[in-house]
């Protein structure tokens, strides 16, 4: 299941990594509280330059530090993608699904939907609920279509790295 930040991205504001930047990220991909002291020694860096590196690349947005929890492991086993056609403003339905705290991901796309939106759920009842009572009943929603996750088979956080 994808994980990124509920923050709107740019396209083409591309922000350059130096190979050092690169391998203070796969330091931190490897564990994100590894002391900064470690990843120096690892990158031949001092604490403080790592922190500062570090710093930087949060502050421009190409990190985040944060704990990514297993939903399978804290009470959600139902995820799903929901494939969403609408009519109208898309981004007003948008900005209704992001106000559902299932709704792990979404994205606003070109193609056969016009959304996608992943939800974790307790449970197929708690998933038909969001499907039918919340989602389909937000103004401008003409169709969904949901995506029963099986099994996770890849899920990657190494972008821009290798």
């Amino acid at each position: 299941m994808p994980c990124m930040a509920s923050r709107e991205r740019s396209n083409g504001n591309a922000v350059p990594l130096d190979d050092v930047a690169k391998a203070i990220i796969e330091q931190l991909q490897q564990d994100g509280r590894r002391p900064y002291a470690a990843i120096g020694k690892a990158v031949g860096l001092s604490e403080a330059a790592v922190r500062q590196r570090v710093q930087r690349l949060v502050d421009s947005g190409v990190i985040q530090i944060v704990a990514v929890t297993d939903p399978l492991t804290v009470g959600f086993p139902r995820a799903a993608m929901i494939g969403i056609r609408c009519e109208g403003d898309m981004t007003a339905v948008a900005d209704k699904l992001e106000t559902l705290t299932e709704v792990s991901y979404l994205v606003i796309t070109a193609g056969q939907y016009d959304l996608l939106v992943e939800v974790v759920c307790e449970d197929d009842d708690h998933l038909l609920e969001i499907i039918t009572k919340r989602i389909r009943a937000i103004p401008g929603v003409t169709h969904t279509e949901t995506f029963v996750y099986l099994k996770l088979r890849k899920q990657i956080y190494t972008w821009g790295t290798r």
